[in-house]
């Protein structure tokens, strides 16, 4: 075998005279072709069902485009979305066995493996997960210290919660000076809307778009530039299904991620077959409106070093060893979690075969640069 796994009899420099011109060109033709994304060879067609983090949306609905274009298909794949209900309980259904893969955000991941979940990450798609705090645009608040003082909401479950210790740690805030607000997941934009609270704090891409949506303007203060900082959403798979089947990890990591680029390159199109999709987005008040800036803001996340450099979905295991510190700092990790390790993760085994070049992403970066000033913090 050479490196690239081809038998030595492929390498000879002779060929065989019962092997014609013609069906050189052909076997040729065929390696050309499956070059860029091998597709699995099942030999029929496969009923796969895959969770998304929560309802769908411009942040996660990339499984839907790509159904929607064949991705998955041609892949011999019969693709299931579902809607999850958070991050936490979708990783929790795919370790349970109720949906084969899921897109969910690193901290629901890194929850349930503390817990002992038997869950793997095989891409990384977004690479900030945007928490932060969020205000009225005419706020007063502008700096940490100017929270001191203030009212703050957060929902005791949402994601983002646990951090916002280690947000006031890291900016020097006096906890004992702020007043902290539980609400409920359903209320709390509603809550900052009316004034009954200063801030709140939020995910970025879920927040903004809900009150922008209802003609709400708003301004993200961001607790990645303090170092407060979580991968985002990630493809995930329990590990008896990556050891036993990697063939279908593979062919869903490429689906998944060709359904991504899509996106990328052509977002108003992607809308427009989100909208066909799901047209209950299209006819809610401000539903447009939320799904394309939900789509911008988690797009401004997937412009990152590690799909730019190595690949589109590609996992820096140094970073996640930081984000297992930063978790067990902030209280994310129960006192008798498991111990984790960064490797056990997430897998680079199945990314990096999608490359896009430097044009592509100064597009790509142009097309997000509205949506990444709304979440610059300036």
């Amino acid at each position: 075998m050479d490196p690239n796994g081809l038998p030595e009899s492929a390498m000879s420099p002779r060929t065989p005279p019962a092997l014609s011109r013609r069906r050189l060109l052909q076997a040729a033709g065929a390696a050309a072709a499956g070059s860029a994304l091998a597709l699995p060879a099942f030999a029929q067609t496969r009923a796969i069902s895959i969770t998304l983090p929560w309802v769908v949306n411009g942040s996660n609905y990339w499984p839907m485009v790509g159904k929607e274009l064949g991705y998955f298909k041609k892949r011999g794949i019969d693709l299931t979305v579902s809607r999850g209900n958070g991050s936490v309980a979708a990783a929790q259904a795919v370790a349970n066995k109720q949906f084969d893969l899921g897109v969910v955000f690193f901290g629901g991941t890194l929850v349930n493996m503390a817990r002992g979940l038997p869950l793997q990450a095989l891409a990384t798609i977004g690479y900030d997960s945007l928490m932060g705090n969020l205000v009225l645009a005419d706020s007063p608040i502008r700096s940490p210290k100017d929270f001191e003082g203030k009212r703050v909401g957060t929902v005791a479950t949402s994601a983002e919660s646990p951090y916002w210790t280690a947000f006031a740690e890291k900016t020097g805030i006096d906890l004992s000076k702020v007043t902290r607000q539980q609400l409920d997941a359903r209320l709390i934009e509603r809550a900052l809307m009316d004034k009954q609270v200063d801030a709140i704090t939020a995910i970025g891409s879920s927040s903004i778009p809900v009150l922008d949506s209802l003609g709400v303007k708003t301004r993200f203060i961001p607790w990645a530039k303090s170092g407060i900082e979580l991968y985002a959403a990630q493809v995930i798979a329990r590990t008896e299904t990556i050891n036993a089947d990697p063939g279908l990890c593979q062919a869903m990591v490429d689906g998944i991620l060709e359904s991504v680029v899509y996106t990328l390159k052509k977002p108003d199109e992607s809308l427009e077959i989100l909208y066909k999709a799901q047209p209950e987005i299209a006819l809610a008040k401000g539903g447009k409106e939320n799904a394309r800036l939900s789509q911008g803001l988690a797009q401004a996340t997937m412009v990152a070093p590690e799909a730019i450099e190595h690949g589109m979905g590609y996992s820096s295991i140094p970073k996640l060893a930081g984000m297992i510190s930063l978790a067990a700092r902030a209280g994310a990790l129960k006192a008798d979690a498991k111990p984790l390790v960064p490797e056990d993760l997430a897998t680079n085994r199945f990314v990096g075969k999608i490359k896009l070049g430097n044009a592509e992403w100064d597009a790509i970066r142009k097309n997000v640069a509205p949506y990444s000033r709304m979440v610059s913090g300036a």
